[in-house]
């Protein structure tokens, strides 16, 4: 997630992304805030449907969002969850946040912890407390045995790349993947997965274009994060899981083959990532 995000930061007449060739059904969005969109979230997992989006991932940022992000888990057919504290909430990571995430990471629905990591770009938490929270939250998706769902902004890559070493971090998910190709290579030399948004879309975006460009097609995935950053054609308007279709397109685009292929490519990926169940 991307707090205050602004969901329209360039002109609507900036150039549009690669056309592609249709996607067919089964795309994950793995990392979207259904709970933070103004429809009804009934609406927004039925159109997803339509569009061919498969299963959706609902992420929490804190307690009270990942307990939403459950229910909305146990509401909706193909949708799962996540439990954790975002780094810019992360001065509550007290105990009792601390249990309430333990508690909800029980559910099967729950697939994975965060979103957590380091954001140094918005001044709301002090950076040694962010890395305790950091820490915490790589211990408790080792106990429980999901994926870390990692959120990086500013200049943080340094920092989280040596915690999550030094913490022997293990399935752990980059969510909107803002590095260049050097991180990534990096990333993927360790095994983690890369998640890309629909900022990938953005014309101004050639440095995350190539670094989806620069990794094996195992270490890729798809999000929204929505309702932030709407791919480049729904620019001034909320995102939503469907237009995960859009960011299948771009990387389609920059890596040369079809979208089809990317959608089953990333969608195996997620089901690597995430403890989806049958």
């Amino acid at each position: 997630m991307a707090p205050d995000e602004p969901i329209s930061a360039e002109p609507d007449d900036a150039e549009d992304p690669v056309a592609a060739d249709p996607a067919p059904a089964g795309a994950v969005d793995t990392h979207c805030h259904l709970y933070l969109i103004e429809s009804d979230p009934a609406d927004s997992v039925a159109d997803a449907w339509a569009a061919g989006v498969e299963r959706m991932v609902c992420v929490g940022i804190d307690p009270k969002s990942s307990a939403r992000s459950l229910e909305l888990a146990e509401s909706f057919r193909g949708v799962f969850a996540t439990a954790g504290m975002h780094p810019n909430e992360s001065t509550g990571f007290d105990r009792a946040a601390s249990a309430a995430i333990e508690e909800l990471l029980a559910s099967p629905l729950v697939v994975g912890v965060g979103e957590t990591g380091l954001d140094y770009y918005r001044d709301r938490a002090p950076a040694d407390v962010q890395h305790r929270a950091f820490r915490a939250h790589i211990a408790m998706a080792r106990e429980t045995d999901r994926p870390l769902v990692v959120h990086v902004r500013g200049e943080a890559w340094a920092d989280v790349l040596r915690i999550l070493d030094e913490e022997a971090a293990e399935r752990v998910v980059l969510h909107c993947f803002t590095g260049d190709a050097v991180v990534a290579k990096e990333a993927a030399s360790r095994g983690y997965f890369l998640s890309f948004a629909g900022n990938v879309t953005y014309p101004k975006a050639d440095g995350m274009r190539e670094a989806a460009a620069a990794v094996g097609e195992d270490r890729l995935l798809l999000e929204t994060d929505s309702p932030f950053l709407p791919p480049q054609k729904q620019r001034g308007k909320p995102n939503v899981p469907g237009n995960v279709l859009a960011v299948a397109e771009t990387l389609a685009g920059v890596r040369g083959v079809s979208v089809a292929a990317i959608v089953e490519r990333t969608a195996a990926n997620a089901r690597a990532a995430f403890p989806f169940g049958a």
